[in-house]
């Protein structure tokens, strides 16, 4: 491509273009030393090779040389280390797929571009070809823990606060039930996983996957019971907490098996609200028909 007077706005979204190819040549350069499969090292290579290739085309048009950002650099592997592999090429994915779109505003200018969209939809098609986690492979392990512990724990506190009134007793009741129910999930898992299974799992990975991710969120409600005595600010921290769980996660899953977000949030905030707004009456009736005071 070669350099022409561009517009200011033209001029601006080519910058982003050109920053946008470095960035992705950075990531793609470093991830592929970080992979044990050699065949997806090569792959991920042979796409920074790409990206690069497509920065210096846009640089002939800008005459700009640019440097990739450290921040965004770091927040991606600060991403990648903590919510694994998969996360991070489905970002990377979901990133080629919004440069074809972005490249397509420009055709007009730059009709040679079409050989880059081309390019950035192959890199988009072995990026898919790639993705094989063993955490999302239990991702149902791991929902069916974690969704458990909200409905039927939220829903348990919540009729604990108005039963009990005291948040020393409303946290120890909690985790007790909690972890006890853990170990019943896990258990459940196991032996459905042993009968039904199609054997691409394992039942004990599985088991461990729903004990660990109940787990983790009993803990995570329950923790609000144990820094403060005011059982309303306690409830009200937890449902938060809950908020922030289900949205989180949820995020998570459906950018990795590209489900709409705010429809499995909505489904699943509802389920546990509900659940809760029963609990409290539960609560409130127990306590008042068995006159239990504290």
């Amino acid at each position: 491509m070669q350099k022409k007077i561009l517009s200011p706005s033209l001029r601006k979204k080519i910058l982003g273009f050109q920053q946008d190819e470095i960035n992705n040549e950075a990531i793609y350069r470093k991830l592929s030393t970080r992979l044990p499969n050699p065949d997806n090292a090569k792959i991920l290579g042979r796409i920074a090779d790409e990206e690069k290739k497509h920065a210096q085309r846009w640089q002939e048009v800008t005459g700009v040389t640019l440097k990739p950002s450290r921040i965004r650099l770091f927040l991606f592997f600060f991403i990648a280390r903590f919510l694994g592999l998969t996360f991070a090429i489905k970002k990377l994915e979901k990133g080629e797929g919004e440069a074809q779109n972005g490249y397509a505003t420009v055709l007009a200018d730059f009709p040679e571009v079409k050989k880059i969209i081309d390019e950035e939809t192959l890199h988009e098609n072995l990026l898919i070809d790639m993705i094989d986690e063993e955490r999302l492979k239990y991702a149902g392990s791991i929902v069916l823990g974690l969704n458990d512990a909200l409905v039927e724990l939220t829903g348990a506190l919540a009729g604990f606060t108005f039963a009990f009134q005291n948040t020393r007793i409303v946290a120890m009741t909690g985790l007790i039930t909690g972890i006890s129910a853990s170990f019943s999930m896990a258990s459940s898992e196991y032996l459905s996983q042993r009968s039904e299974g199609d054997g691409s799992v394992s039942p004990i990975k599985s088991a461990l996957y729903t004990g660990l991710a109940y787990i983790l969120t009993v803990v995570l409600l329950v923790l609000p019971f144990f820094l403060t005595r005011d059982f309303y600010l306690a409830l009200g921290l937890t449902l938060a907490m809950v908020v922030v769980i289900i949205l989180g996660f949820n995020y998570y899953l459906c950018t990795a098996k590209e489900l709409p977000l705010w429809k499995h949030f909505t489904e699943m905030l509802i389920v546990s609200l509900s659940v809760t707004v029963i609990s409290f009456g539960v609560g409130i009736v127990v306590k008042h028909f068995l006159g239990v005071e504290f």
